[in-house]
């Protein structure tokens, strides 16, 4: 799908031709779609495709005139049932002349702020600060999602602790790839926005500097982040592995306990079941002094099991 968008009065609009200081969000276009843009605009196909790649690399990459910039954007499962919450994509921005090119494999969050107008001083004109507006709502957004995985955790934490089963720690294993996966995607978004500050790939003033200094603060934060949740996630797998099976272990030691004093009166009965000279045998109470006394060494049974607190 390629639709194009441009400023009209201060609004931002959809047109049906390709303008100058016009803006084509581009998703999961086909080979017809790339071949016609690609011819429309100039740019060249290799920069559509590969943004279309979900395992590209955040690069910068430049060709005759033509800029493609591949950002990692952090994306929630469509599905709450999905294995993984959360994962990346990557995000294809290309600067063409007076053009500005997005491509992306999916509907992305990032793209939808700025068509939903959620983002402030965005004007299609300025394509180095739309640039810069995309870094730094990247960031944002890989922040929020960050205190969602927190709040997920923390969710399973309290289910971990009666738990007896592998399906809330498979699930913490699960949120656990998606911080892998955020881990390595702010990293490389740090190095692209370290090279757009160092190079003159895009030219910034003043004001876009500023505000590449806060995506940089922004991501440097989501990185630091990832990390603290990362190693307390560890900590938590470890920690609730051991208290499941304690749990477990915990519920055969009290079935074993309970085997070993039905035991008793099993035994007893047993031994009078023989064909042989037994005690009582020929006592009229015989057989309320048999269970009598299976039911009394069970009870001692029970006391001494609570008095070594196996029950």
């Amino acid at each position: 799908m390629i639709s194009i968008h441009k400023h009209i009065g201060g609004k931002l609009g959809e047109i049906r031709q390709i303008e100058d200081d016009c803006w084509i969000n581009v998703v999961n276009p086909g080979e017809a779609e790339i071949k016609s843009l690609a011819e429309q605009t100039g740019v060249p196909q290799d920069f559509l495709i590969d943004a279309l790649d979900i395992d590209e690399r955040a690069r910068i990459e430049t060709d005759d005139g033509s800029v493609l910039i591949v950002v990692h954007t952090p994306m929630r499962s469509p599905d709450e049932d999905d294995d993984i919450p959360f994962y990346t994509l990557p995000l294809g921005i290309i600067k063409k002349d007076r053009l500005i090119i997005t491509v992306c494999r999916q509907e992305n969050e990032i793209i939808q702020h700025f068509l939903d107008g959620r983002v402030k001083n965005f004007l299609i004109s300025d394509r180095a600060r739309f640039i810069i507006q995309i870094f730094l709502n990247t960031s944002i957004t890989f922040l929020r999602h960050l205190k969602e995985i927190n709040k997920k955790s923390n969710m399973l934490e309290d289910n971990l602790h009666k738990s007896m089963k592998n399906e809330a720690l498979i699930k913490l294993v699960n949120i656990e790839k998606s911080l892998v996966y955020f881990m390595t995607s702010v990293k490389a978004n740090e190095l692209i926005m370290a090279r757009i500050t160092r190079a003159d790939i895009v030219r910034l003033d003043e004001l876009d500097k500023d505000l590449l200094d806060d995506a940089i603060t922004e991501n440097l934060q989501a990185i630091h982040m990832t990390k603290i949740y990362s190693n307390i996630l560890s900590g938590l797998m470890d920690a609730f592995a051991s208290i499941i099976s304690n749990n477990l272990n915990v519920v055969m030691k009290v079935l074993t306990s309970v085997t070993i004093i039905l035991m008793i009166p099993n035994l007893i009965a047993s031994m009078y079941g023989m064909n042989v000279e037994l005690p009582f045998q020929h006592s009229m109470n015989a057989f309320i002094i048999v269970i009598m006394s299976a039911l009394f060494l069970s009870i001692i049974g029970v006391l001494f099991f609570l008095k070594k607190k196996w029950l």
